[in-house]
C-alpha cells in the first residue's frame, strides 16, 4: 500500500497549479492545510472515498484524507473544542490499521502558541495509543517539529518547530514504540520537507509517517518528493500490508 502525505499549503491554489494530480495514483492521499470546505470536483469524480474535516475559520488549516479502500469508521477531531475547531485531525479506520491524518499546530512567532501546541501533542498521544489498543496505527502528517538537528539547515531554538519542548515531546513519541519511517529506510539521509518561500536557506524535516512498531516489519519505503506547488513537499509511505 502507498500512502503519501502533503501539506498542500491551500486546496484551490494546488489544484488550480495542477500539481494535485501528481499524487492521485496512490492508494490514499492524506492533506494537510486545505483551507477550505469545497471539494475540487475532480476529487469528487476521482473514485475515492473522502473524509474532510475543514477548520471552523474560513481560508484556515483543515485536513483531507482520500483513500481506495472504504473506511470501517471515520474520527473527526480529537473531541477537543480548541483544536477541533481548527481542523486538526480526520482519522480513517482500515481493515489492517488506523490512519491518522495529522496538521499540527504551529508554535507561533516567539513561541506564542507553543503551550497550545505541547498541549495538542499530549492530547493526540492520548489518541494515538487508544486506538492502538485495538489495531495498528500510522500517523502522517505536518508535525511542525524536528526530531534532531540534522532535520534543519538552520538552527535557533526560539523558532517555531526547534524549541526544546517541542522536540522533547517527537523523541519521546519514538521512543513509545512508533517508528519515524522516514528514517528507518534513511539512516544518514539529510533531506526536508518544508521550505521557506521567503528565506531559501530556511528547511526544515517537519513532515513525517509514523508506524506502530507492530508494523516496522511491514515498512518497504520511505520518500521525499520532489513536486512542487506548496513551500512542503509530500511524503510518501509503501507499507506490505
Amino acid at each position: 500500500m502507498k500512502i503519501v502525505s502533503w501539506n498542500v499549503n491551500g486546496l484551490k491554489a494546488i489544484t488550480r497549479k495542477g500539481a494535485l494530480e501528481s499524487v492521485l495514483n496512490y492508494d490514499a492521499i492524506l492533506l494537510q492545510e486545505i483551507r477550505s470546505s469545497d471539494l475540487p470536483l475532480d476529487l469528487l469524480m476521482s473514485g475515492f472515498n473522502i473524509a474532510s474535516f475543514p477548520a471552523k475559520k474560513k481560508g484556515y488549516s483543515g485536513v483531507m484524507t482520500l483513500t481506495r479502500e472504504k473506511p470501517k469508521s471515520i474520527i473527526k477531531g480529537l473531541n477537543v473544542k480548541e483544536f477541533d475547531e481548527e481542523g486538526r485531525t480526520v482519522t480513517v479506520e482500515l481493515e489492517k490499521f488506523y490512519l491518522i491524518n495529522a496538521y499540527f499546530p504551529r508554535a507561533g512567532d516567539g513561541l506564542s502558541r507553543l503551550d497550545f501546541k505541547i498541549s495538542f501533542d499530549n492530547k493526540i498521544e492520548e489518541f494515538m495509543d487508544q486506538l492502538r489498543r485495538t489495531k495498528p496505527v500510522i500517523i502522517c502528517g505536518d508535525f511542525n517539529a524536528v526530531v534532531e538537528r540534522r532535520d534543519s539547515s538552520f538552527w535557533d531554538e526560539n523558532e517555531p518547530g526547534l524549541s526544546p519542548k517541542e522536540r522533547e515531546w517527537m523523541n519521546h513519541i519514538l521512543k513509545k514504540g512508533y517508528i519515524d519511517a522516514y528514517r528507518f529506510i534513511n539512516p544518514t539521509k539529510i533531506e526536508y520537507s518544508w521550505r521557506s518561500y521567503r528565506f531559501k536557506w530556511k528547511a526544515m524535516r517537519i513532515d513525517y509517517c509514523l508506524v506502530s512498531e507492530e508494523l516496522k516489519d511491514k515498512i518497504r519505503d520511505c520518500k521525499i518528493l520532489n513536486v512542487s506547488g506548496s513551500d512542503h513537499y509530500p511524503i510518501l509511505l509503501e507499507i506490505e500490508v
